[in-house]
Parts: structure tokens; sequence; C-alpha cells
């Protein structure tokens, strides 16, 4: 499921072309649709790709706050990275970035 929303986020992007790298907007919405979850994509400017899968039975999740969990997982994502001590392609191990998408999690659930 998550490797075919990797293939829609590629169509997506290449639909749109160089308007990407002008767009503010980085969320891609809901990718993949299933009758168990639903799973919704984001990307950022360098092409790091985030991609959310949620049950589909939490009505109470809308569109706008699944938006904001992406800005707040980029956010922290800018962070680890800038971190100078962080080698790009290490796994990452920074309990901040850890805490927050543990309390995103609960949020969701």
């Amino acid at each position: 499921m998550v490797h075919t929303s990797l293939d829609v986020v590629d169509e997506k992007i290449s639909a749109m072309g160089k308007a990407l790298v002008d767009q503010r907007e980085l969320y891609l919405g809901l990718l993949y649709p299933t009758e168990d979850y639903k799973v919704y994509g984001y990307v950022t400017n360098s092409k790091v790709k985030f991609v959310m899968v949620v049950d589909s039975s939490n009505t109470a999740l809308r569109d706008n706050e699944i938006r904001s969990m992406f800005r707040k997982l980029h956010n922290s994502y800018t962070d680890v990275m800038c971190n100078p001590f962080y080698n790009p392609g290490d796994r990452i191990q920074s309990r901040a970035f850890e805490n927050m998408v543990t309390s995103m999690m609960i949020q969701v659930c």
C-alpha cells in the first residue's frame, strides 16, 4: 500500500513539474484510500517524501489536521537535519523527533 502511494506521489510531483519548486504548499492530500486505511502524502522542497497511513474508521481526523501534522513532522525533521552531529543517511536518533512522532500517533489513535 505504501509503495503504491509512493508511485502516486511521483505521479503528482511529475504532473506539477516546475510549479512544485515555486509552490509553498507541499501537502499532496489523500493519495490512496482503501476500505481499511487512508494514505496521505507530503513532499519537501528537497524531495523528501512523508507518507502517513490512517485508519479509515477515524472520522474525527480532518484534512487540515493531517496537513498540520505533516508540517510539524517536516519542521521536526528539518531540526534533525540541521543538527551538526547528524550524518545524513544515518538512523534518526533524536529524542525530540521521537517524542513528536509518538505524540502525533497518540493524537491520531
